[in-house]
């Protein structure tokens, strides 16, 4: 038996998906067998070749090229914007896993701006029941009041046990046997809902009342809140604290310890001291550009929680 583990990665977030990779593979049990699988569009023969080479005798890395006609129907439209800002198509290629993997039941998926800190067959070993998925609580957003709103007024959810998607253990017999992805293709075609985290909320709609919480250690996400936590089984750079980025985020010393392993460390050590002030201010900027959403989404009236209460149903 093998613990299938995907990610989804653009060409760009190679040498980034390649520290996360590093990291999986030192914290795998010898005796049990992993297969990686990178889901993508447009990774080069050199990305490829770069992240192969972190593979070992029980870690198999393979890659899976979207096909353009598969994800057709999610276009490049404001609604479906990453935080607002921009549109990247590989947030949305973990929805389709299950049915591009019929051999599996379950599976892992997390996101390239991750460090495995523990083995992940023992995420895998969670016991799903009829839940759709498992996840964490989305921790890095618990003290950002605009999202709070969001997520009571625009979502029509409870903001405690709405789950960040970076990290999913995924029941994939359900979602094949429950079509979601016919489901989310519908409400997707069908009202264009406006979404700051698309896939996330997507997810988390769909999901309600049959989403498994886990122990938050298992997306630790970097907060200017909280502490950090003392064991973190998966760290989560969410958002804008990328330790590639700035000086001191927390957890970065796991990301630089598992960095220093790789081809990619001087590179990214040169990212970090090449950002200029100007760019990690910009990037502060973003968030208030994806807060001001809320505003407008709340004011619209076909958005998740007015057409919930209009139509009566559970979407």
């Amino acid at each position: 038996m093998t613990i299938p583990i995907f990610y989804s990665i653009s060409d760009d977030f190679t040498k980034y998906a390649a520290v996360s990779l590093n990291s999986l593979v030192k914290h795998t049990d010898p005796n049990k067998d992993y297969t990686v699988y990178f889901l993508n569009q447009d990774l080069s023969s050199k990305h490829q070749k770069a992240l192969s080479d972190l593979s070992s005798s029980n870690v198999h890395v393979k890659f899976f090229h979207i096909d353009d006609q598969l994800v057709q129907p999610i276009q490049n439209r404001k609604e479906n914007f990453l935080r607002a800002d921009f549109f990247t198509m590989s947030i949305f290629y973990r929805l389709f896993i299950p049915e591009l993997f019929p051999e599996y039941d379950k599976v892992i998926y997390i996101d390239s701006d991750t460090i495995v800190n523990d083995d992940l067959a023992e995420l895998y070993s969670t016991e799903l029941g009829d839940n759709l998925f498992a996840a964490c609580t989305d921790s890095s957003i618990q003290y950002v009041d605009k999202m709070i709103k969001y997520i009571k007024n625009v979502l029509a959810l409870d903001p405690k046990k709405y789950i960040n998607s970076g990290m999913l253990v995924m029941n994939a017999r359900a979602f094949r046997a429950e079509h979601f992805i016919d489901h989310f293709m519908t409400l997707l075609e069908k009202y264009h809902f406006d979404c700051i985290a698309p896939d996330q909320d997507y997810l988390n709609e769909i999901g309600e009342g049959r989403i498994l919480h886990l122990n938050p250690r298992w997306d630790a996400m970097p907060n200017e809140n909280t502490e950090p936590l003392t064991n973190p089984g998966l760290i989560h750079y969410n958002l804008f604290f990328m330790p590639w980025h700035f000086a001191n985020v927390q957890y970065a010393q796991y990301f630089w310890d598992s960095a220093k392993q790789t081809q990619f460390f001087d590179e990214l050590k040169n990212e970090l001291n090449n950002y200029t002030d100007d760019e990690r201010a910009a990037d502060r900027e973003k968030l208030d550009h994806m807060l001001a959403k809320e505003d407008k989404t709340e004011q619209d009236p076909n958005n998740w929680a007015k057409v919930k209460k209009r139509e009566a149903v559970t979407l």
